[in-house]
C-alpha cells in the first residue's frame, strides 16, 4: 500500500464489499490514512469495482453528480461517515466489545433507507430482492449499508472478522484461514515486512 494508488487501484482483501469498503482509507493503525475517497466519482468507482452498481448505473450517477456537485459531496461525506461507524462496529467483533449506540442508529438509518429501494422480481424462475435502479449516491450508500448489515447478522454461519496486525495497516479482512488465525491483510505486504522487521530485530539483538 502505497500513497500513490488511488481507489481504482486499492487492493481488494476484505472478502467481502463491507469491509472492504471500511479499507478504503490506508491506515488505520499507527497513523490514519490516506482516504482514498475523496470524490463522489471515487465512491463511484469503487461501488462499480465490487460489483454493487452496474456500468449503467455508474453512468447515471457519475452525470447526476456533476449537475448537482453540492448534493454529491454531501451524500460522499455521508457515506464517509457509514464507513468510519462500519469500521468501529466490526472492530467490536474482534475486540469483543458493545456497539455503539449511535454507530447503530446510523447503520439502522441506512438499512431502513436501502430497504425503501428494494423490489420483488421474478428472475430465471425465481422471485428475488433487487436495488431499485441507482440514480444518487445514497443510493451506494443504501446497498454498502445493507451487505454490511448481512454480515453482521450472519456471524454464526461465516468465519470471524479480523484487524491487519501490521503497524502501518488495521485493514479488516474476514479469516478465511485453514486454522482460523490468520494476522494479516496480505501475506505478501503486511506478513513479509512483519517476517522482516523480526528478521532484523533479532539479528539487531
Amino acid at each position: 500500500m502505497t500513497n500513490q494508488k488511488t481507489i481504482a487501484d486499492i487492493s481488494l482483501l476484505g472478502g467481502h464489499p463491507a469491509l472492504d469498503f471500511v479499507n478504503t482509507v490506508d491506515c488505520r493503525s499507527e497513523r490514519w490514512g490516506p482516504d482514498f475517497l475523496n470524490t463522489p466519482n471515487d465512491l463511484v468507482t469503487w461501488a462499480r469495482r465490487v460489483d454493487l452498481i452496474d456500468e449503467d448505473e455508474r453512468t447515471v450517477l457519475r452525470s447526476n453528480a456533476m449537475k448537482s456537485p453540492s448534493k454529491a459531496q454531501k451524500e460522499l461525506i455521508h457515506a464517509r461517515a457509514l464507513r468510519e461507524a462500519l469500521h468501529r462496529i466490526f472492530l467490536t467483533e474482534s475486540e469483543e466489545s458493545s456497539v455503539g449506540e449511535a454507530d447503530l442508529a446510523l447503520l439502522n438509518n441506512v438499512v431502513q433507507s436501502a430497504q425503501t429501494k428494494r423490489k420483488l422480481f421474478s428472475v430465471a424462475g425465481r422471485i428475488e430482492w433487487q436495488h431499485s435502479p441507482a440514480e444518487h449516491l445514497d443510493a451506494t450508500a443504501d446497498r454498502i449499508g445493507w451487505v454490511a448489515a448481512e454480515l453482521l447478522t450472519s456471524k454464526g454461519e461465516r468465519r470471524p472478522i479480523r484487524a491487519c496486525q501490521g503497524p502501518n495497516c488495521g485493514w479488516l479482512f474476514l479469516d478465511l484461514s485453514r486454522n482460523g488465525h490468520r494476522r494479516w491483510c496480505s501475506d505478501q505486504t503486511c506478513g513479509s515486512h512483519a517476517r522482516v522487521r523480526k528478521f532484523r530485530a533479532v539479528r539487531s539483538a
